[in-house]
C-alpha cells in the first residue's frame, strides 16, 4: 500500500484508510474491511497536510473529500 503523502510504500496495518463507500459516502476505515475504494495515508500529520496540498486522496477517491473527513484524520493522528 502507498501513502498518498509521502508515497512511501508500507504494509497495510502502518497506514489508515481512507474509503469512499459505492454510495459515494468517505469515511475512515480502521478495520480495512469496508465496501469502495481505498486510499492510504501514514499517520503523519506531514503527510496528510501533502496530500490534502496536492488533493491526492481527492484524485485516488474520484470525489471532494469532505473537510470533517480531514478533520477526524487530524484528530486520529494526535491521539495516536
Amino acid at each position: 500500500r502507498q501513502c498518498m503523502g509521502c508515497r512511501e510504500r508500507k504494509a497495510k496495518r502502518e497506514l489508515i484508510r481512507v474509503v469512499r463507500s459505492p454510495e459515494g459516502e468517505v469515511s475512515l476505515d480502521f478495520g480495512g474491511k469496508k465496501n469502495g475504494r481505498g486510499a492510504y495515508i501514514c499517520p503523519n500529520p506531514e503527510c496528510l497536510k501533502k496530500a490534502i496540498r496536492s488533493k491526492a486522496l481527492d484524485r485516488s477517491l474520484e470525489v471532494t473529500i469532505p473537510e470533517e473527513v480531514y478533520q477526524r484524520l487530524e484528530k486520529e493522528m494526535e491521539n495516536g
